[in-house]
């Protein structure tokens, strides 16, 4: 989730007032400092919606930049994941500038891969989806042709996934109804989805999913991982600003679905961690193999923003009772990376 405009993910009018009068979600402007509050340290990184791309001995990270998210995207590397340089992007510290790619406002949520010679940018900009490319994960990331994904709705928050076979498909929100997970497969050149294959993935309908009983529920921030012949979607539920803004996940047998959600959600939680705020992320692994997830947070345990940006382990380990590896979080390896000063 990415800031107060539009109907992202928008809490019914009641429950969001009901929650300010509590003084647990309140309604601030990211750009300001925080005084007050049992504060994050102020070295951390104000990334939400992050997510981390590694590319020959380099971890670049990326994310909806708290404060400026009109501007596009800022880059931050790291050859340790512990401590971080930048904003690193060829543009003014930008990887994606505002004016190379379509989008006016609202940059969030970006994903960044390698396919074919090329490195990719799927983002979010004025509530459309778009993808721009690069010769290099610093930038710049532009658009020959700046235009989005034609969709006949407003969509968000998209995750690119290319399947052993090749084919590749974009999983994303869709403002319907609330904040729901679609998936799509696309065309080989990332131009547009096969309206064919379209299908709803989830939506918020478990009690965990949806904590103060909001009109406008929201599923968001998916992204896949493939471990043997399953599929796992991983993705956010509750509006941003909930404290329980938490990680489930749901798994198939098929990129397209139809998806079970597992009972061990939620995985990654402020019970679990002991901070608000816990979600919207992206997996990756070290050099070593070891698979990590990077998510954001709330500042702190009285503000929303500005938002932190987080990284645990996971790992599959044991099974379910259908049998299925479950997907875990370590919550004792959480830390906050930290911007060398």
């Amino acid at each position: 989730m990415k800031n107060f405009t539009g109907r992202k993910g928008f809490l019914s009018t009641i429950a969001v007032w009901l929650l300010v009068a509590l003084g647990t979600v309140p309604l601030i402007s990211y750009g300001q400092a925080h005084k007050s509050g049992k504060a994050v340290q102020a070295e951390n990184i104000p990334l939400a919606d992050p997510t981390i791309f590694y590319h020959e001995g380099t971890y670049y990270l990326y994310g909806t930049v708290e404060g400026g998210a009109n501007e596009g995207f800022f880059v931050y590397t790291s050859s340790d994941m512990k401590t971080w340089e930048g904003p690193k992007g060829i543009k003014e510290g930008y990887a994606l500038k505002k004016g190379d790619a379509y989008g006016s406002k609202g940059f969030w949520a970006p994903q960044v891969f390698y396919t074919g010679g090329k490195f990719y940018m799927a983002y979010t900009a004025d509530e459309n989806i778009a993808i721009a490319t690069s010769n290099s994960p610093l930038g710049p990331f532009t658009q020959a042709e700046k235009a989005p994904l034609a969709a006949p709705v407003k969509q968000i928050d998209p995750f690119v996934f290319i399947d052993a076979d090749g084919k590749k498909y974009l999983y994303h929100v869709r403002l319907t109804n609330g904040n729901r997970i679609f998936v799509a497969e696309m065309t080989d050149d990332f131009s547009a989805i096969k309206q064919e294959t379209l299908r709803e993935c989830i939506s918020a309908q478990e009690p965990w999913e949806n904590t103060v009983q909001a009109e406008w529920p929201v599923t968001e921030g998916p992204s896949i991982l493939r471990q043997g012949k399953l599929y796992y979607l991983v993705y956010t539920a509750n509006d941003f600003r909930n404290p329980d803004y938490a990680v489930g996940y749901a798994t198939s047998t098929s990129p397209l679905g139809p998806w079970e959600k597992q009972k061990d959600s939620p995985i990654l939680s402020k019970a679990a961690i002991g901070i608000n705020g816990t979600g919207h992320g992206d997996f990756f692994t070290d050099k070593k193999g070891q698979l990590y997830y990077v998510f954001h947070t709330h500042y702190s345990d009285t503000k929303v923003g500005p938002r932190q940006t987080g990284i645990v382990k996971a790992r599959f380990a044991g099974k379910s009772a259908d049998n299925t590896k479950q997907l875990t979080i370590s919550n004792k390896s959480f830390y906050y990376p930290k911007l060398e000063k």
